[in-house]
C-alpha cells in the first residue's frame, strides 16, 4: 500500500472510530470507507487496533509540535504558561475530531507512542526547570505541573466535545489562563 492509501485508511479512521469508536467500527467499515483492498490495508496494518494507534501516535505528534512551537514562542513564563492555555484550546477547536479521538481513545501503549511522549515531556521540563531556577514558576513534579497548568482547560475541551458543553469562548480562555497562572506561576513570576 502506498502512502496515500495509508493516508487515507487513517483518514476513514479518524471519521469512522470518532463516530462510533475503535471498538465499534468494523475492519469491514474501516476498509470500506478508505477505498483499501483486504491485500493493501494488511501491507501497512495488522488490524483496527494498530490503525487506532497510528492514528493516535499522529494527533499526538501535531499536537506536541504545535505545542512545544507556542511554548517557544514567549520570553516570559507568563506569556507561555497563558499562551499554551489559549493555544489548547485553539488547537482543540481547529481539530475537533483529532482532539475527540485523543480524549476518547487510548490505544495500547506502544513504543512509537512511548519515544514521541519521552521527547516531548523532556523538552516541557527542561524548560519548567529554567522557568523554576528564575523563580517564575513554582517547583513540582510533571504531572503537577500538567495538571494545575492545563487540567481546566482539558476538561472545558472535553465537556464541549462531548456536547456537555457549548464551545469555549475568549472569556473563558482568558480566565482559564488566569488561573493557570496563579495556579503555577512562582514568586518571582513575570
Amino acid at each position: 500500500m502506498s502512502e496515500i492509501g495509508r493516508e487515507r485508511v487513517l483518514r476513514a479512521a479518524l471519521e469512522l472510530f470518532g463516530r462510533d469508536g475503535v471498538a465499534g467500527t468494523t475492519l469491514s467499515a474501516l476498509r470500506t470507507a478508505s477505498g483499501v483492498s483486504v491485500g493493501s490495508f494488511y501491507h501497512h496494518f495488522a488490524g483496527k487496533e494498530q490503525v487506532a494507534e497510528a492514528l493516535f501516535v499522529e494527533c499526538i505528534a501535531l499536537y506536541q509540535d504545535a505545542f512545544l512551537a507556542e511554548l517557544k514562542a514567549y520570553e516570559s513564563a507568563r506569556g507561555a504558561v497563558s499562551g499554551v492555555v489559549a493555544f489548547h484550546v485553539r488547537w482543540c477547536k481547529e481539530h475537533p475530531d483529532r482532539a475527540r479521538f485523543m480524549f476518547t481513545e487510548r490505544p495500547a501503549a506502544s513504543e512509537a507512542l512511548a519515544e514521541r511522549n519521552k521527547a516531548f515531556y523532556r523538552e516541557v521540563r527542561s524548560w519548567w526547570r529554567v522557568q523554576v531556577r528564575h523563580g517564575a514558576l513554582i517547583g513540582v513534579d510533571g504531572v503537577t505541573a500538567f495538571v494545575l497548568w492545563l487540567g481546566p482547560a482539558q476538561e472545558l475541551c472535553r465537556m464541549w466535545l462531548n456536547g456537555q458543553s457549548p464551545e469555549p469562548d475568549g472569556r473563558q480562555v482568558e480566565l482559564l489562563s488566569e488561573a493557570a497562572w496563579r495556579s503555577v506561576g512562582g514568586a518571582h513570576g513575570d
